[in-house]
């Protein structure tokens, strides 16, 4: 499992797509609309289509308008909007808002959506940034704002998404539930350590390819004087969902344990990105796995309610 020079050239990173800081601390102008889900909200199931990076559409109705192609994003903590769809659909402007991606930080536009619709679940006047999105297959950005305190689950083998109540689940042959934390509305493992020092992953389904911060680096460089192998990066070209560019350097990870899963050779990619100092992540060793490794699994569950991860192998 690798990313070929050519892949990653042109790698499309939604990991943190559109991430916004709490309160006061990124001043962010765009806040969401509506309280949390009320518990009648009816649980959905929606078949999923896919782009040429293997991310995950749903079909989404703007205005009783669409289905539109939007990717699902565990790394963007609100929703955005491309900004051909907004302007097709002749939104109304809504104030400029903070957006920050793996690139860095940039005041971005707004538009109010009146009424947006996935499955049987509908929200009203949403606020989204409007992105200035890659090529004609992703229209827009569905991010965890939708999932507060709900259970979403990502079938690869079946392409099929559902987002349901929070529910009780332990682990079983060929199923590891794995404990997490909230951290501005994303689940990270807590339960998660390379070559068996303690790491902190996070799920992104926005994400291409596995990404790590400069500790983890260095961590697994320290191992790998230890033991004496000597590992030889391949520099890659990355672009974030609105444009941005940026680099970083392809490697393997020997050993990499998520709970009860134990993986091995798992190709990362290092780039000393914005969104780790973003998530207060800077300073320990940290990980964003992206579809590259998720794809790997049947289905991945990611319960909001429990702070709980559930990966089904095949």
């Amino acid at each position: 499992m690798s990313v070929s020079r050519r892949e990653a050239s042109v790698a499309l990173l939604a990991a943190a797509g559109v991430g916004f800081l709490p309160g006061g601390l990124a001043r962010a102008q765009v806040a969401p609309a509506e309280p949390p889900p009320p518990d009648d909200d009816p649980p959905i199931q929606l078949d999923t289509a896919s782009d040429r990076f293997e991310h995950m559409l749903a079909p989404v109705t703007i205005n009783d308008r669409g289905p539109f192609n939007f990717l699902l994003d565990t790394g963007a903590n609100i929703s955005c909007i491309s900004r051909s769809l907004a302007d097709r659909l002749g939104l109304e402007a809504g104030p400029p808002a903070r957006v920050h991606t793996m690139a860095g930080v940039r005041t971005r536009p707004s538009v109010i959506i009146p009424r947006l619709l996935v499955g049987g679940r509908s929200r009203r006047t949403v606020r989204a940034p409007s992105l200035p999105m890659k090529g004609p297959e992703v229209e827009g950005v569905l991010g965890v704002d939708w999932l507060k305190g709900q259970r979403l689950v990502l079938g690869f083998k079946d392409k099929s998404l559902e987002i349901t109540r929070s529910r009780s689940e332990t682990s079983q042959d060929g199923r590891i539930v794995v404990p997490a934390r909230r951290r501005m509305g994303q689940l990270t493992i807590v339960d998660a350590d390379l070559s068996g020092k303690r790491i902190s992953a996070l799920i992104d389904s926005g994400s291409q390819v596995t990404i790590c911060n400069t500790p983890l680096r260095k961590a697994l460089a320290e191992t790998d004087r230890r033991q004496g192998r000597a590992s030889v990066p391949v520099r890659v070209g990355l672009e974030t969902i609105a444009g941005e560019a940026f680099t970083g350097e392809q490697f393997y990870l020997p050993f990499l344990r998520l709970g009860g899963l134990h993986l091995g050779n798992v190709p990362v990619v290092h780039a000393d990105s914005h969104v780790f100092d973003l998530w207060g992540l800077q300073d320990t060793p940290a990980i964003v796995l992206g579809m590259d490794l998720l794809t790997q699994f049947t289905t991945v569950a990611l319960d909001f309610g429990r702070s709980q991860v559930r990966f089904d192998i095949a």
